[in-house]
Parts: C-alpha cells; structure tokens; sequence
C-alpha cells in the first residue's frame, strides 16, 4: 500500500486548522515499492499529531461505511476528505489505484463516501458494499503511541470501545453468544498494550524473532509470567445474568469463555475463586508451554487479538457515568481527557510477575525493571514482528521518544532487518513492499534515512495560523543531524541555549585572557574557533 494524496475538505478538528490542508505523497509514476516509509518532522503543536489523526478517522469512516460489523462506530462522521492510495490485490499484477472522497454536495447535507478505482483511464465507481470493494481496503491501520496521546489514539479508543460494547450485548443474549464477533481493523499499539505485544512475540515467533526482541535489552528469553482474570469483583459492572448462565459477573462470549479454557490448558498451574469469579494463570515457559500455545493460536497475531480482547473486557470496569462523558466529549470534539484505565486491581484482566532470563549470567529480571526505551523497542519490534499481513498501514507517533542516541540511528536499519513469520529476508522486503508506514519526530536521526521528498516539514503559517507542511529545502537522505536541525528547526548552531549565551558574551568581550578562559569551559565547535580567531585578533590590537 502506498498513500498518494490526502484533502482535507473539513475535519472538525483543532479548530478547524486542518481544514483544506492537502498533501501529495508521492507520484504514482515514481513508485518505491521497498520499505519507503514516509517522515512528519516539526516543531510541537505544529499539527504533525492531529493529521495523523485525521488520517487515521478517514481509514475508520471508510470501514464503517463498507463493514460496519467490524467498525461500529466512528469518531468523527463529519469528516469530509479526499484520500488517494496505491494497494495490492490478489490476482493482480499491478496495484491498483484508489481514490475515495467523502464530502456533502451542498450545505446541511450528509456527506457520501464514494469508492472508485482508476480503470482503462477512467476512474470507476465501486460499490462499497461489494466484497471486491473491501478488497481495495487496508487490511489494519494500526496506530502507535508512545505516551498518553489522546490525539492520535482518540478513533482507536472509539473503536475498541465500540467491539467491547458488542461483546457485552452478545454475551448477555443466549442466541448471539456463540456467534462470531469480528475483529476491528483499527488497532491502537500504547503503553497499555504492551505486555499483550511482548507475550505473544516471545511464546510464539522463533527464536530470531525473539533474539530481535530482546537483544538490545540484554534479554535471553521471557521466563514465567501470571494472567489474572476476575469477573466478579467488586469493581466489576452489575449486569444482568443470561438466561443458563452460571456467571455471577461479566458475562463473556462462547468465544472468550474458550479462551479461558486454552490458558487454563497451556497453564503450568492455576487456580479458581469461584466467589469472586477470579481465575489466576501462571506459565513457566518452556518447549511444552510454547507447544501447548502453539496448539491453541498458531501465530502471533492470534494470540496477541486473544490477549487484547479479553484485555478490552477492561472497559466494562469504567464507570458508566465516565464512559458516557467520553462518548459525549467525542461527538462535540473535546479532548481534553481519554477514556481511563482502571487501577491494576480493578481490572478483569492483568498481567503480573512478568520475568525474563538476561543474557548476562542467566540472571532473573523482571519487567518492571526495564528502561522506558527498552520497552518501547521490544514493543515496537515485536509489533512489526507480528503484523506480517500485507496492506497495513502503520501511523506511529513519535516511535523513537524515548531511545538513547545510538537506537536512534538504528532504528530504520532494525525494522529492515527484523525477522517475520515468513522467515527469510527476501520475504521480508517482498512484505514492507506492501505496507504503509507514517511516522513523527522531532529528532533528526530518522530524516537522516529518508529522501526529502519523503520528509514533510510540519509548521503553522504565522498569518493564517492553518498547518502547512513542505518538503525540506535540502536533501535530507545521509545529511548531517546539524544540517536537517537547521532545515526542520531553524536551529543553528545545534548548541543549548545557555551556552549559546555563554559564546554570545564572549564574542563579546575586548579581553583575550577572559575569552580563552572561557573557551576552557566549551566543547568542540565551529563556535569555538570563531571565539579563538577573536582572541587572537585582539591580542594584534584589533577589535
């Protein structure tokens, strides 16, 4: 998949400064068909998060338009926009240009989506309840945030929201327990995903995948770990008991009841409080533990949408009254606040005691004694591990945020390289060939592995105050850190603000003795010898 050109007519969105902001991507007749990610670089509050945002509202308005039984709602139905994207589909030799337009006609009207495909030089309209129209769509848009981002994670949140109220509703009615509940196709990667993300890397992708997991941290392998699941606590909804059923709390689903049943057979022990419907999983991992979780989900992505659903459970542990005000917030475009986790103790599913085998010594670590780039690293890793599905696009906020230096300038080398369920490298380019990936920073590490013309420059134009994005004046592909700081920051010289001051005085001073006792102070810098030429200049008489 290959973004081409995004409008937006009208977003609704922080203040309207979206509105009529396009972007052109790419050129369709130039088309990089190897891992060719695209970069938004800027300044903070200069929109890079709220187009993400937007794109990633556009993908769910277009779903739950087109298969509204795997996205229930949608975050933003007023949205009005023109969207472009190069996708791969089966039995097709050549991509297959897409470009999809939802805007109302006129004025107080309704806004209609419209699919179409460029056909024998004509764009064709495509029905959007055909299923070879569903074809043309992503298979995942997953979003990743590194932090509290209520930004780009806002139409994830909506959506998740919106399959834990399904299975709620299901699970209660006897007659649609035992059906099939399909998957959203917005999926949000956070903080609070990342032990799902992390398990289902180290107990079902090989061990290469595993290596590239966990190296960096030092890490051998995942060693025990606990799932608690209680459904009758105290901060547990009230709901209605279905008709036959034995649950005194939440009710689940046939399909989440089987679940229960897979970890308790994969388990090494386990153990049941029927009065508070608390089930307690410890696995010891082993060759038999990955056998037995092998046996029950076969790949890494099945185990991780096992653990994240019963994950999602967690919401029905949020007051009613607080649900309903994220809700309300959402339809009049506040957002000021995102919908809460519970405490660890209020949750209907948590994981606790998660320990790993370092590769030092074969010591015992446990997780919470990891670095937040550690996590971030595994997480990120292992997401891009277990996605190995084609036609996902990828919007990851700040991806890098928390890596030292030297990460940094790895990172777009490590997901080149990363191992996939596929297995060989060649099968890896062949995939990220089909994949989308949208990233921000504000640091000038990951620029420094892209062309200009796959960088944008985010700013707001200081007369209108709209967003306005531009690709740098410079090529950015193996430039100098200092030089993209200058093009994307106007920062230069790439020195702190204090010392900065300290070379301004300096330059300053008619004291050669002071100005080379001051450079005694300062590190290495063109600075500095412009400070040193002074100097010398002064001690001839001059000024």
């Amino acid at each position: 998949m290959r973004l081409l050109r995004v409008k937006v007519i009208e977003a609704k969105t922080c203040g309207g400064l979206l509105d009529g902001f396009e972007l052109y991507f790419r050129d369709e007749f130039n088309i990089n068909w190897g891992f060719d990610p695209l970069c938004f670089i800027g300044p903070n509050g200069s929109g890079k998060s709220q187009f993400l945002q937007v794109l990633s509202e556009m993908f769910q308005s277009v779903l739950h338009t087109c298969l509204p039984e795997q996205e229930r709602v949608e975050s933003n139905p007023r949205l009005q926009f023109i969207l472009e994207y190069l996708i791969r589909v089966p039995n097709q030799t050549e991509p297959v240009h897409v470009r999809i337009t939802r805007e109302a006609k006129k004025k107080k009207q309704s806004a209609i989506l419209e699919i179409e495909q460029y056909q024998d030089d004509q764009w064709v309209s495509c029905p959007v309840a055909n299923a070879k129209t569903h074809l043309l769509l992503p298979h995942k848009i997953v979003g990743y945030t590194s932090g509290d981002n209520e930004t780009l994670s806002l139409p994830f949140l909506v959506s998740r929201s919106g399959y834990a109220d399904e299975v709620g509703k299901r699970a209660l009615n006897e007659h649609t327990k035992s059906s099939e509940i399909p998957d959203t196709r917005l999926m949000l990667i956070d903080y609070g995903t990342h032990l799902e993300v992390l398990v289902a890397n180290l107990l079902l992708g090989d061990s290469e995948q595993r290596y590239a997991v966990l190296n960096e941290a030092n890490l051998e392998d995942i060693r025990s770990f606990r799932c608690v699941v209680q459904l009758a606590h105290a901060a547990a909804p009230k709901l209605s008991q279905r008709k036959g059923s034995k649950r005194k709390g939440i009710q689940l689903t046939d399909e989440l009841e089987n679940y229960l049943v897979q970890l308790q057979k994969s388990s090494t022990c386990f153990d049941y409080d029927e009065k508070t419907e608390t089930y307690i999983f410890d696995f010891w991992v082993n060759n038999a533990t990955r056998a037995a979780f092998e046996h029950f989900w076969r790949s890494t992505i099945g185990l991780y949408a096992a653990l994240h659903k019963l994950a999602m459970l967690n919401d029905l542990a949020i007051p009613k009254k607080t649900r309903e005000r994220f809700r309300r917030d959402i339809n009049e475009r506040r957002f000021a606040s995102r919908l809460p986790e519970p405490q660890d103790e209020d949750k209907v599913f948590r994981f606790e005691r998660v320990s790993f085998t370092s590769t030092r010594g074969h010591e015992e670590v446990d997780y919470v004694s990891l670095s937040d780039g550690e996590h971030q690293l595994a997480q990120l890793l292992g997401t891009f591990s277990m996605l190995s599905n084609p036609n996902v696009c990828f919007l990851l906020d700040e991806p890098e945020s928390h890596f030292n230096p030297a990460w940094r300038v790895k990172f777009i080398s490590r997901l080149l390289e990363l191992p996939t369920n596929n297995g060989s490298r060649k099968s890896q380019e062949a995939l990220v060939a089909q994949q989308e990936c949208v990233l921000t920073t504000h640091a000038p590490f990951v620029p420094s592995d892209m062309p200009r013309e796959k960088v944008f420059v985010f700013s707001k134009d200081p007369e209108t105050g709209k967003i306005v994005a531009e690709n740098p004046n410079i090529e950015t592909y193996g430039t100098t850190f200092d030089a993209i700081l200058e093009a994307c920051f106007k920062v230069r010289p790439p020195i702190s603000s204090v010392a900065q001051q300290e070379i301004k005085r300096l330059m300053q001073s008619t004291d050669p003795a002071e100005i080379r006792a001051g450079m005694q102070r300062l590190g290495d810098s063109v600075e500095k010898i412009f400070l040193a030429e002074r100097a010398r200049r002064l001690d001839k008489g001059g000024i």
